[in-house]
């Protein structure tokens, strides 16, 4: 999997994933989250495991070079977790994992 980030926490990154899709993602901020809370109604913004899956598929702005808007329903979020499926949604979070500080790193633990 390769990863190409900028140097902006909310600027694009991309990576691609193991069926050789390019995906582009940036950080979610703020008020991205609360749209996505908006979107998935009371109930749903309460199920952290569904937010989970929900707040990453929403990180997605383009696949292949396609840009997706930005989900505004559960539908949309529903619909865009089915386009990336588990693949997908993996490489996301490996694109978005936070980088292991660099003292852990030098110490080689």
């Amino acid at each position: 999997m390769e990863i190409h980030a900028s140097a902006h926490q909310n600027s694009l990154t991309t990576v691609t994933d193991q069926l050789g899709r390019i995906l582009s993602v940036r950080r979610l901020g703020p008020l991205d989250r609360l749209r996505v809370f908006e979107a998935a109604g009371p109930d749903l913004s309460r199920n952290d495991r569904w937010l989970g899956v929900a707040l990453l598929a929403c990180s997605a702005t383009a696949i292949d070079g396609v840009p997706y808007p930005f989900p505004n329903s559960k539908s949309t979020i529903e619909a865009m977790v089915q386009r990336l499926g588990d693949i997908g949604q993996t490489a996301l979070a490996r694109a978005l994992a936070p980088e292991p500080a660099a003292d852990l790193v030098t110490a080689g633990n």
